[in-house]
């Protein structure tokens, strides 16, 4: 089908070389068609035949109408002698008969006897391939079945055909046909040139038409914008506008008897040398979404889609990774084999994406420009402070993901912090700071002396002592062990609000429970108890659907060996309640108690219920229980 003589050799390895000189990449690295590696330098994939695996458009086809005569003549042998015309029938329908334009786009070596023909007697025809992507071209090679035509144009679009620039004029005569002098380039914004190099008659048939985007030798930037000027194309036209017969048919006397079928244009193979567009960044292409492949299947087809290196993004490698915004993205240079890599933005951990920021670029002194997009509750151009309302927990990581944490200040009892832009805490360690007569670390009870929580603050009580922190009432002696508990913890007060006391002393009066005595003692062992414990009650708290009573376990007289209670604070989970909603037995903040309860092993949790024996605690009883744990009880 398509012959690769010697001639053609050399003139492939001349322009590969100019292509490839010129971007500064090796030539040994393009051998069998592999390209260099990306790693720290510029790259390119492999350059092959754009036209393989893909649609090749044409006006008309030999045969499309109904069967067709055709002939043609062959080259004059050694003497100079013309053979006799060789004529044949053509018929789209039938597949031994039929020469589609498809026959351009096949293998020169599965299908070495196949071409394109237009219909007979058309004065023109167009053959034109439209890429599904922006591709490289470099040349194209179009090998005629036909006598080469008299005049032809090529022209390529680099928008998808909405404009069109011409390529190359070629004509035997320039000026009859184009009104150009020979090898000049025309006036006007095409500026291209017309060549009669590749228009003479002979040979008659398997003629070359060969066009080069690159003058040899030029030394350009494949990369760069005039390299991608020159370079990137979308669709290819060939325009084939002036028939040229064989000079044999005019030395036959039978063609002077009888006008044979002898008009019309056939190519057996186009190739258009090209690579995919990926702007110095990849070394391998994928298929392009919009790529729709022929029904004669290659293995050699040039994909439009970059698998892209120098964490770069995009079809054509034309921007950086969500993550690779720090500098502005550029192409590769093919002449000194710069990379120029996208570099990661420094976000702290804390983001996915980034953008480029001119004015922050100029303002490092083009050292820095990336902002992040943050996440984990992070602002700032690197996700190095926390959101408004957040801070930063010094326990944690500076990278990890819940190193901000919600700040935790009563907006009723705090002030925003003056030094973060009226932030509800400290962000560097989350401290909240109160209002007057305002304590706890949260700001979100009255400090001792002050009663009235509201958001102005807590007012001073008006008595010698200390006062009811919701009512302002004076209180004395026993009075305050409901309110001032646990004096040997962390904090200097512990205070009880209104809906932390709902079975508490202060309202003793709503709570009746019954009565629990210790007078069977086969009966107690028989409960198996999961523990007993002497406790003193901190606080209790209405959940809603529970309650909590929050104890310290002052001795453990008894447990199950899953169980693991320490002298330390746990909570008791009240199963029990009176329809006035207190919880039985009785555990009044503030008092001790013995409780002997069982527990919940799927959620770990200490039970109390009415089976449960709770006891204010006496010296004597715990004497008692201890006794009757050792001698009657064998749990």
């Amino acid at each position: 089908m398509f012959r690769i003589t010697p001639e053609i050799m050399l003139m492939l390895f001349v322009v590969s070389l100019a292509v490839l000189s010129g971007a500064g990449l090796s030539v040994e690295a393009f051998r069998a068609g592999v390209a260099p590696r990306c790693e720290s330098r510029a790259c390119n994939p492999r350059m092959g035949n754009l036209v393989l695996g893909r649609r090749v458009l044409t006006q008309t086809a030999c045969g499309n109408n109904g069967t067709e005569l055709f002939c043609s003549y062959s080259d004059p042998n050694a003497n100079l002698a013309c053979g006799a015309p060789k004529c044949a029938k053509c018929n789209a329908r039938l597949p031994l008969l039929t020469h589609p334009a498809g026959a351009m786009s096949d293998s020169s070596f599965r299908h070495p006897n196949t071409w394109w023909q237009s219909a007979g007697g058309v004065a023109s025809e167009t053959v034109q391939l439209d890429l599904e992507t922006e591709f490289y071209f470099t040349h194209l090679i179009a090998v005629f079945r036909s006598p080469r035509p008299a005049a032809m144009t090529l022209e390529r679009s680099q928008d998808f055909g909405r404009t069109w620039r011409m390529l190359q004029y070629y004509a035997s005569n320039c000026s009859a046909s184009f009104g150009l002098e020979e090898g000049k380039a025309g006036v006007g914004q095409d500026g291209a040139a017309c060549t009669s190099k590749y228009s003479g008659a002979y040979p008659c048939s398997r003629g070359e038409v060969i066009y080069r985007t690159l003058p040899k030798w030029q030394s350009l930037d494949p990369f760069g914008l005039e390299g991608q000027r020159q370079l990137r194309v979308t669709n290819i036209r060939i325009q084939l506008l002036k028939h040229q017969a064989c000079p044999c048919q005019a030395k036959d006397p039978a063609s002077t008897r009888e006008a044979l079928p002898t008009r019309h244009f056939a190519i057996y193979d186009l190739i258009v040398k090209g690579s995919c567009f990926c702007n110095g960044h990849a070394e391998q292409c994928v298929p392009a979404p919009k790529y729709q492949p022929t029904r004669d299947r290659t293995n050699h087809v040039v994909h439009g889609k970059c698998v892209c290196r120098h964490n770069t993004a995009g079809d054509h490698c034309e921007r950086c990774a969500p993550l690779y915004n720090d500098r502005p993205w550029q192409p590769a240079d093919g002449l000194t084999g710069a990379p120029h890599e996208c570099r990661k933005c420094k976000c702290n951990g804390h983001a996915q994406s980034c953008r480029f920021d001119w004015t922050a670029w100029r303002e490092s002194g083009q050292r820095s420009g990336g902002v992040c997009d943050c996440l984990h509750n992070t602002e700032g151009r690197q996700c190095q402070k926390c959101k408004a309302g957040f801070y930063r927990d010094p326990q944690r990581p500076q990278t990890a993901q819940d190193s901000c944490r919600p700040c935790s200040c009563d907006p009723s009892g705090s002030v925003p912090f003056h030094l973060a832009d009226g932030a509800p805490c400290d962000p560097t360690n989350g401290n909240c700071i109160c209002k007057p007569g305002v304590g706890g670390a949260h700001c979100d009870r009255c400090m001792v002396g002050y009663w009235g929580f509201h958001e102005y603050g807590c007012r001073p009580c008006d008595c010698a002592g200390d006062c009811d922190p919701f009512t302002g009432d004076c209180m004395f002696g026993s009075d305050l062990e409901l309110y001032h508990l646990d004096r040997n913890s962390s904090e200097a007060v512990r205070i009880f609000r209104a809906e932390e006391l709902f079975s508490a002393v202060h309202y003793s009066e709503k709570c009746e429970c019954k009565e629990q005595t210790l007078t069977n003692r086969k009966l107690f062992c028989t409960m198996n108890y999961a523990y007993v414990i002497k406790v003193k009650v901190l606080s209790a708290h209405d959940k809603g659907s529970h309650a909590e009573v929050e104890v310290k376990v002052q001795k453990v007289l008894s447990q199950n060996t899953k169980l693991k209670i320490q002298r330390s604070r746990v909570t008791l989970y009240p199963e029990s309640w009176t329809a006035r909603g207190c919880t039985c037995p009785i555990l009044n903040p503030g008092g001790e108690y013995l409780v002997a309860g069982h527990s919940d092993r799927k959620q770990g949790r200490l039970l109390v219920n009415m089976k449960s024996f709770v006891k204010p605690w006496k010296a004597s009883l715990g004497r008692k229980v201890l006794a009757l744990l050792r001698k009657d009880c064998n749990w």
